[in-house]
């Protein structure tokens, strides 16, 4: 039996495309809404991020820490952000290894946008046991896909948490007090 290498879900949050992908794509914000990572540097902090762009992520679960390189692949606004995961390790010296895609679509959907993350395991070269057994060691399920669902649902949902509460305060009528002198 072949490994999933595919995971995805969706959600509607209640804002529009350009404002879903703008948070997305600052990929120094991931921190905010994903389970693992805690955000990100970027090789060129003051360049606008599109195709090319190389950051490295931090990302930790449990007491692990780890570092991955990863360049973006696809960048546009309102539509599509997506990444490769070019490397990784424990500390900054990272190895070569493609371990993951991730990819980020916007949709214009009724109440917002719908927003579809989806993982895609980079490992496509290993064979099924020995990602097995790496998986139960690093994820303690039954394989990566089956930890991504989790990560994943946590992540939209936190992000529509976040984004619509944003929205909403920004649309609250401001408290108003007339000076009586």
């Amino acid at each position: 039996m072949s490994r999933a290498l595919t995971v995805s879900d969706t959600v509607v949050v209640g804002v529009e495309p350009d404002v879903v992908y703008a948070a997305l794509s600052d990929v120094r914000q991931m921190g905010r809404w994903s389970p693992e990572n805690t955000g990100a540097e970027l090789a060129d902090p003051g360049a606008p991020i599109g195709v090319g762009t190389v950051f490295v992520g931090t990302n930790r679960r449990g007491r692990a820490r780890w570092h991955t390189r990863c360049v973006v692949t696809a960048a546009d606004p309102g539509r599509r952000f997506a990444f490769d995961v070019r490397a990784w390790g424990p500390g900054r010296r990272l190895l070569p290894v493609r371990v993951a895609s991730w990819e980020y679509t916007f949709e214009p959907a009724v109440g917002g946008t719908l927003v579809t993350e989806t993982w895609l395991d980079g490992r496509t070269g290993w064979p099924d046991w020995t990602a097995s057994v790496f998986d139960r060691v690093a994820t303690g399920r039954d394989s990566f896909a089956t930890f991504q669902r989790g990560n994943i649902r946590r992540t939209l949902d936190r992000l529509k948490r976040e984004l619509e509460w944003e929205r909403g305060r920004e649309q609250a009528p401001q408290d108003r007090t007339d000076d009586a002198s």
